[in-house]
């Protein structure tokens, strides 16, 4: 029986995959590994097995890793926690994870990354083979994505991975949309930022952790439709401050963090079913 283990799960983006792979994969076939299971009571409920536990501590790991089949990991350090803390979950951890699941003889690792580990200067959307160039502007977050994925391809052919890069992820209530204009109000109005609605990524993260064939690669994840600062403004109804601010710098790149989603539309048979934000708000999913 293929059993799913999912770190992050009480996270912005697990707990809207969790439910969605117990449809998907079936009763009592997904495992969550969460620090506070109280925080996992309702997925407990929808018959999920707990596993209480640290992602950065080895003994809890081995326990959520016992008798797991896939794993699929979403645990992240974000915005708003020291740099070490960054490093350890997203990077020391994850590779940790993966090595541990290779000696375990998980079938399948999918790591969830980021667009933004992308360079800068492509001059068209970034296809999965193009270098990784994080730019320090957008914190250590990236860099430490990037470093991940360095740390698991280093395994080899000891483990089955497949690698996931997210764009900016919003939906079915996040803040994280509302979050953008803290950074997005000093944008000029024609920057961009790719978008994925959670709905898009849960299906690109199932499909990444059951189609064969695919070990060893890496997909874009992201809609169809990049956000402007002006769409983020009006998306959050607010408004733009307009030309006179948010003066366009030198370094600008409107290809930053977008991604060719070809390989996946290719491979996993991948499309949005929220192609952009206005596609998810005419239909109440934002």
């Amino acid at each position: 029986m293929t059993r799913i283990l999912v770190t992050g799960a009480t996270g912005k983006v697990g707990r809207r995959l969790v439910p969605r792979l117990v449809r998907w994969a079936g009763a009592g076939r997904v495992r969550v590994l969460v620090r506070d299971p109280a925080r996992a009571g309702d997925l407990a409920a929808l018959g999920v097995d707990v596993v209480s536990g640290d992602l950065r501590e080895a003994g809890d790991r081995a326990r959520a890793l016992d008798g797991a089949s896939v794993v699929v990991n979403v645990a992240a350090a974000f915005r708003g926690v020291p740099e070490e803390e960054v490093w350890a979950v997203n990077r020391d951890a994850a590779v940790a994870l993966g090595r541990e699941a290779a000696a375990a003889g998980v079938r399948r690792f999918v790591q969830a990354s980021t667009t933004l580990v992308y360079g800068r200067g492509l001059g068209r959307p970034a296809v999965e083979e193009d270098r990784l160039a994080p730019d320090p502007a957008w914190g250590v977050y990236p860099v430490s994505k990037a470093g991940a994925e360095a740390g698991l391809r280093e395994l080899g052919g000891r483990l089955a991975l497949v690698v996931a890069r997210l764009a900016f992820v919003y939906g079915e209530g996040d803040p994280h949309l509302a979050d953008s204009l803290h950074w997005a109000g000093s944008w000029p109005a024609h920057q961009r930022l790719a978008t994925v609605h959670h709905a898009d990524v849960s299906q690109a993260l199932w499909r990444a952790a059951v189609t064969p064939g695919i070990a060893g690669r890496t997909y874009n994840v992201c809609d169809d439709a990049p956000l402007t600062a002006w769409d983020l403004h009006v998306l959050n109804g607010a408004v733009h401050p307009g030309a006179g601010a948010g003066a366009q710098p030198a370094e600008f790149d409107p290809w930053e963090g977008i991604g060719s989603t070809a390989a996946a539309r290719r491979d996993l048979g991948w499309r949005p079913q929220y192609p952009s934000a206005w596609a998810a708000l005419e239909a109440g999913a934002l």
